[in-house]
């Protein structure tokens, strides 16, 4: 029996003696089943084929783990050590022995929670090797689960602080349960918000943008967009951080989504011609 992983998105499947029939995450409309067909791995066929972790400080408190050469969506994970404990912000796919002693040096992983289901990946391997760390998930996107496991807390969306100084803010959006992690020490003590791509960092380092599906460029309404501004007006946060390495914006962070959404709405609307 082995737990399968999607080639396209990265997750991890309940155990079965063949790869599932299809991927519910990818036949979804803000995924895509890959150009070649559905195809599968393992977490042990990922390393027989040279993938391993890369692990990097990102900021004191602060370290991000990913995937070289990059796989599936690419993203990377977040690391947060609070006095609590240490939470995993978003997970990856792959995890090897060099990165299970780096984070166990670390203080290891008491919960792990998510921006969206995109990023679920291997959550119940990481939580299993980090002695049965709490997986957090919004009842909201209960039905993206596909490895459940008694090691899942479901969450029914109202401001949760999963660790001193760590609250997890639902803000819908890109999935019902789309959610933001605010560290409120990060930053210098200026406050700090992991978002994965439930608000995404652009190119354009100045700005941030929001979507129904980024890589079908399904756009959300104005009361979603909406919604994401008023979920994270009442926390102050300088710094945002991405879902992939480099995705960050370093200072302004608030102004900045406050002058996306409105630039995003007034595109929408036909307000704005460039």
């Amino acid at each position: 029996m082995e737990n399968y992983i999607c080639r396209t998105c990265g997750v991890e499947f309940t155990e079965s003696e063949t790869p599932p029939p299809n991927c519910p995450i990818c036949d979804d409309p803000r995924q895509y089943v890959g150009w070649d067909g559905q195809q599968w791995t393992t977490m042990d066929g990922l390393k027989e084929q040279g993938y391993s972790n890369e692990v990097r400080e990102i900021e004191p408190g602060l370290t991000g783990i990913g995937i070289a050469p990059s796989f599936s969506i690419g993203q990377r994970a977040l690391l947060l050590q609070t006095p609590g404990g240490n939470v995993l912000y978003d997970c990856i796919s792959l995890l090897d022995d060099d990165a299970v002693a780096a984070i166990n040096a670390l203080g290891g992983i008491q919960a792990i929670c998510f921006s969206h289901p995109h990023f679920y990946d291997s959550m119940v391997s990481w939580s299993l090797t980090f002695d049965n760390a709490a997986i957090i998930v919004p009842e909201a996107d209960r039905e993206h689960v596909m490895r459940p496991h008694p090691n899942i807390q479901y969450w029914d969306g109202e401001p949760l602080e999963v660790m001193p100084g760590a609250t997890l803010i639902q803000c819908g959006g890109h999935f019902e349960g789309s959610a933001v992690l605010h560290w409120a020490g990060g930053a210098d003590g200026e406050g700090a918000l992991f978002v994965g791509d439930s608000i995404t960092v652009v190119p354009d380092r100045r700005f941030v943008s929001f979507m129904t599906s980024y890589p079908n460029l399904i756009p959300l309404s104005a009361p979603e967009i909406d919604r994401i501004v008023t979920a994270v007006e009442p926390y102050e946060f300088d710094r945002i951080y991405g879902g992939w390495w480099g995705r960050n914006v370093m200072q302004g962070a608030k102004d900045a989504i406050r002058r996306s959404a409105a630039r995003y709405v007034e595109h929408i609307r036909g307000d704005l011609q460039t």
